[in-house]
């Protein structure tokens, strides 16, 4: 039987504050979601090193970038919005410089929710910073009182989308206040909510990377949604039987 393929997953960071230490910590659903898939997840905390991400790395068959809060969007050029929550400085740290690394190796990518943000955001992309005011005839994609809040998505045809979720009517979560706005080179759009807002890309090039906003982990989930990581991890496995095979003949 062939190995399960380890997946690295970062995790979210909340650092010190009055009366509490600092922690790493994860939603349960993405490992389980992993597990369930087929792979074995491997947590990567933020590490302060970087130096040790490329010997990490050389361990793993792909990555995971969960969601979170706001990237801060001065890095990248733009003014803050009101509305943003600007996520952990350790974590972003180390989030930006473990994307870089996977881009550079090709290493497979699935991103969700601010992990396909960054997925964008690292290959050229930008993101909309409030989806309510630069898109005002959009529907509300985040609702407070309701965290199961779903709305309709459209998929292209032959993509990973299509695969996992075939034709007929389909619904997913949806928690957010950012979206992509100009699609990273190499990049397509492959689902939209009927409003126009972009909920999943994939990578058109030689790089197995693809992401989408809603969140397939959630307990708000469908059980289809759970297709979507074993086409990651088929994806992965492909990828490795396939240079297994190259080194062989080689």
């Amino acid at each position: 039987m062939a190995a399960k393929p380890l997946i690295g997953v970062n995790v979210d960071y909340r650092s010190a504050r009055k009366g509490s230490s600092a922690y790493c910590y994860i939603h349960a659903g993405y490992c389980n979601s992993l597990g369930a898939a087929g792979a074995v997840p491997i947590l990567l905390p933020p590490m302060i090193d970087r130096a040790d991400l490329p010997r990490v790395l050389d361990m793993l068959n792909g990555l995971l970038f969960i969601g979170g809060a706001d990237f801060d969007c001065r890095r990248d050029g733009f003014m803050l919005h009101p509305s943003m929550r600007i996520m952990d400085h350790r974590r972003e740290e180390f989030d930006r410089g473990l994307m870089k690394l996977a881009a550079e190796r090709r290493i497979p990518v699935m991103g969700i929710g601010c992990g396909m943000q960054l997925l964008n955001l690292s290959q050229g992309g930008t993101l909309s910073l409030h989806t309510p005011e630069d898109m005002p005839k959009a529907i509300p994609h985040l609702d407070a009182m309701d965290p199961n809040h779903r709305h309709a998505l459209q998929i292209e045809m032959g993509t990973i989308m299509e695969r996992v979720y075939g034709e007929g009517e389909i619904r997913v979560n949806s928690m957010h206040h950012q979206a992509i706005d100009d699609v990273a080179p190499g990049f397509n759009v492959t689902a939209r909510c009927p409003d126009g807002v972009i909920e999943a890309i994939e990578s058109v090039t030689d790089w197995f990377a693809f992401g989408t906003q809603f969140h397939p982990e959630h307990e708000s989930a469908s059980a289809l949604d759970q297709r979507i990581f074993e086409e990651f991890v088929a994806g992965i496995t492909g990828e490795v039987l396939e240079a297994n095979e190259m080194r062989m003949v080689a």
